[in-house]
């Protein structure tokens, strides 16, 4: 999650002198008005859930002339995608990039925020300095609010971003960014945000369908821009292997992204303090493995194969799963890790016990004579599990790996991704939340981008996740119970490529650049959006 977000490897500081003047000139609003900053009830820097308009807080303002000359209006709040939570409403010109502004910034740690800003706004990157007017400055400061929260503050004549950590900061310029697109002017007074959510993903699957490097890449500068904090890449399934391998090269697919491209991404990623998510996906999903394999692959009783299936009583399988694992631990550095398990098709058969005998004998080997098929699958999870933990990562398997049983139980640290209410023997969301388990929402009622639209699924629209979905609608339409949602750490998008032809890389970025907005300001703030949907998408084709 983000809070746990690694950089790209390289030596970090994290002096932060100067604070006090950094905060103290943010809050000399146009030099002579005072601004009464609000503190939210939970220290988090913003009210949770509603918002507060600023001309509902012009009373906090105390207005004054900034020259003789001229007054100003009461600014109103910016409009960028995802909203921002609070904005403070000041008298006052605002502020625009200008020549001769510079980024400052009070630490060594925000030097990469400091210049990708500066190049964006056309601006000088000046390093550890005193700010002056026409400048932005960014700083870390001591507050509570969470290490994705910031203040932007816009008076003097020059910008002050600060935050906990360097993610909430990064923020704040994205807020900047925005505010300014196309010659505006970040508008007079403070705005105080934080996202809802803590994780707020896309998902991609490179498995079926190949995307350049380039092209995921450009993905994750827009995912930056609109403050997403993961990208999850599932690179393994039936229909390819797309990752260059050192321990199994045989297993790779003609078209793949090699090592070096992998680490580009991952460095761009942590830059915009993205965590890249890789998910190998067993035992199901495996046919590339199998193809290379062929002896691992699942049979029935009668000796019928099953597809994309490995025979998990076979120590041989569990190794060879291990050994990617292992391996691509070090090329994905950030916190978590998907196992996938949905999907075993052992387990959709009317009587596993009597197709796969093979199983059954596994089963009781290991976990006595009352286990069963489902015992045996769970035991693989949790073992995959266990594996990914003693890397110091926190893994997450899809819903319907999920299974009731009396004799194994899945390992208590795996997170459900929830995507479906479909699956064999479907389970309501609150049986994983009742329980205690921490979710991720994919709901495939409007989350799931499938290639050729198969089956029935239809391409989810931007309208429909703003107006109607929020992160409590696990499963269909209908959410959850409110007490549940601490537990639900946010939301991902995802794009499958089951009919991988269907679209072209071009065809699936437009496709996905309305459901994409509209899904970061869900997880940024869940409440009824201000906006009408006409009002966001003409805001998100003004910002481009």
């Amino acid at each position: 999650m983000s809070s746990g977000r690694r950089r790209a490897p390289r030596q970090r500081r994290t002096e932060q002198h100067g604070r006090g003047k950094l905060v103290a000139a943010g809050l000399a609003v146009a030099g002579v008005v005072a601004v009464a900053v609000a503190v939210w009830p939970d220290g988090g820097g913003g009210p949770s859930g509603a918002k507060v308009p600023s001309a509902d807080r012009s009373q906090a303002v105390s207005a004054a002339s900034p020259s003789p000359t001229r007054n100003y209006p009461l600014s109103k709040a910016p409009r960028t995608i995802p909203a921002v939570r609070e904005h403070i409403a000041a008298h006052g010109p605002g502020w625009r990039p200008a020549p001769g502004g510079r980024v400052v910034v009070d630490s060594g740690g925000l030097a990469d925020e400091g210049r990708l800003l500066a190049g964006e706004l056309k601006l000088t990157y000046a390093g550890r300095t005193g700010a002056k007017a026409g400048d932005v400055e960014l700083g870390l400061d001591k507050g509570k609010a969470g290490p994705e929260s910031y203040t932007l503050t816009v008076g003097n004549g020059r910008v002050a971003i600060t935050g906990p950590a360097e993610a909430g900061v990064f923020y704040g310029t994205r807020t900047l960014k925005q505010e300014v697109h196309g010659g505006g002017t970040a508008p007079e007074g403070v705005v105080h945000d934080r996202p809802a959510k803590p994780v707020r993903g896309f998902m991609l699957d490179i498995a079926r369908k190949h995307f350049t490097a380039a092209w995921i890449e450009d993905r994750v500068r827009e995912l930056g821009d609109l403050k997403y904090n993961q990208l999850g890449l599932h690179f393994s399934d039936d229909q390819g292997f797309r990752i260059e391998s050192d321990t199994h090269p045989e297993i790779v697919s003609q078209q793949h992204l090699t090592k070096d491209e992998v680490r580009r991404i991952v460095a761009l990623a942590a830059s915009r303090h993205i965590t890249v998510v890789p998910e190998i996906d067993s035992p199901g999903h495996l046919g590339a493995v199998i193809a290379a394999h062929p002896d691992l692959q699942l049979r029935n009783v009668s000796g019928v194969p099953v597809r994309g299936a490995v025979d998990i009583s076979k120590p041989a399988a569990a190794k060879i799963v291990d050994d990617l694992l292992d391996e691509y631990a070090d090329l994905f550095p950030g916190t978590d890790w998907h196992l996938g398990g949905d999907e075993y098709q052992a387990l959709t058969v009317a009587n596993p016990a009597a197709s796969f005998p093979q199983l059954v004998a596994a089963a009781r080997s290991r976990y006595g004579a009352g286990a069963g098929v489902a015992d045996l699958t769970t035991g693989w999870l949790n073992d995959r599990a266990k594996l990914i933990h003693g890397h110091g990562r926190t893994a997450r398997a899809w819903n319907d790996g999920f299974f009731r049983s009396s004799t194994v139980q899945a390992d208590g640290g795996l997170q459900v991704a929830y995507w479906t209410g479909k699956e064999i023997g479907a389970r309501q969301p609150v049986e994983y939340l009742s329980a205690g388990r921490k979710v991720v929402n994919y709901n495939d009622e409007y989350l799931y981008y499938v290639l050729g639209e198969p089956q029935t699924f239809v391409y989810p629209t931007g309208q429909r996740i703003y107006e109607q979905w929020t992160p409590l609608v696990l499963r269909g339409t209908t959410p959850v119970p409110a007490r549940y949602d601490s537990q639900i750490l946010g939301g991902s998008f995802a794009v499958w490529c089951d009919l991988a032809n269907s679209q072209t890389q071009d065809q699936v970025a437009a496709g996905i650049r309305m459901p994409l907005r509209a899904l970061t300001q869900k997880l940024w703030d869940p409440g009824t959006p201000s906006m009408s949907w006409t009002q966001f998408k003409a805001l998100a084709d003004r910002l481009g």
